[in-house]
């Protein structure tokens, strides 16, 4: 051999030797011929890449190969994720591949999380993919509706504050200041009327006392009394107002009927009809007594006789006679 050829030969081992040493070193055996490769859709990978590990149930069985953008219309931009599993370790179609990440500060890797039921995948098939949020995903996805409440509370508190700044002019202001200067003042005079209030009532204290004592007995008595009131025969006097009831009722039977004077006097009418005739003849008496004295009553100092009474005509019968 010449030594070009022994160069060669020791420069392509090498460079074989560097390239499987690397790739031992990311946990991917060239030599290992067993190894499957698997592909998973995501629709965003959560800082996934090529040197991530792929484990099923804690224990690293693989790496990820490749991620490429998909090119089909219906779901493009999403990612393809190929993966190798180098275990022969079986699980079915159904089994689910989780992007997860195993600390906040790491980077993300590929979990397995196997299915027995249905039929066993084999290489090149496409697994079902989901992701696990993350600790600041989660925080994020539930800091944003908490930014946009927050944003929505600081424009209504702007808008609040506008409108109390437009309220809360110089006039307003002075009407304020001059609102609380009253109530100042009220509130002073208030303190002196209780003041004088207190005063009073230290200077008429005895008085108080006097009166109150006074309230005292009166209501003393007024229980006596009240006392002495239950204390009365309710029945007699029940008796005697029923008693009294009763002779009125006869009193009343006594006018309707015509038995006595008064019954008669009330319900007869030819004795109202004689009494109303002799009532007129006594006032036609009366006055005639009034008008012609000198027929009922003579007077004589000398013992003269009187002249006979002779009527007086009326004037106009007086000129008929002459």
């Amino acid at each position: 051999m010449s030594k070009e050829l022994k160069t060669g030969i020791i420069v392509i081992l090498i460079i074989t030797a560097f390239i499987w040493g690397f790739n031992f070193l990311k946990g991917h055996d060239l030599l290992d011929g067993k190894a499957r490769e698997f592909k998973v859709e995501y629709k965003k990978i959560g800082g996934l890449n090529r040197a991530s590990t792929v484990t099923l149930n804690g224990l690293k069985v693989g790496q990820v190969k490749e991620i490429v953008f998909d090119e089909r219309e219906e779901t493009r931009g999403h990612l393809i994720v190929t993966f190798a599993v180098e275990n022969d370790f079986q699980f079915s179609k159904n089994s689910i591949v989780r992007i997860y990440s195993p600390n906040p500060l790491a980077g993300s890797n590929l979990a397995i999380i196997p299915d027995y039921e249905g039929d066993l995948a084999v290489s090149g098939d496409m697994l079902k993919g989901e992701m696990e949020e993350s600790l600041f995903t989660s925080i994020g996805e539930r800091l944003d509706p908490l930014q946009t409440k927050i944003e929505q509370v600081i424009v209504k508190a702007d808008t609040l504050f506008s409108g109390i700044n437009k309220i809360l002019n110089n006039e307003t202001v002075n009407n304020i200041n001059s609102s609380v200067s009253n109530i100042g003042e009220i509130i002073r005079d208030l303190k002196q009327t209780v003041k004088l209030t207190n005063n009073i009532i230290d200077q008429n204290q005895e008085n108080l006392k006097t009166t109150l004592l006074n309230t005292k007995n009166i209501s003393e008595n007024l229980s006596k009394i009240s006392d002495s009131l239950t204390m009365v025969n309710v029945n007699s006097i029940v008796k005697k107002a029923e008693n009294a009831v009763d002779n009125f009722n006869e009193l009343s039977k006594k006018l309707n009927s015509n038995d006595g004077s008064i019954g008669k006097l009330l319900n007869d009418d030819k004795l109202y009809n004689n009494i109303e005739a002799a009532t007129k003849e006594l006032e036609q008496l009366m006055r005639d007594l009034k008008l012609n004295p000198k027929r009922y009553v003579h007077f004589s100092l000398f013992g003269k006789k009187p002249k006979p009474y002779k009527p007086s005509l009326p004037d106009s019968l007086a000129i008929i006679k002459d």
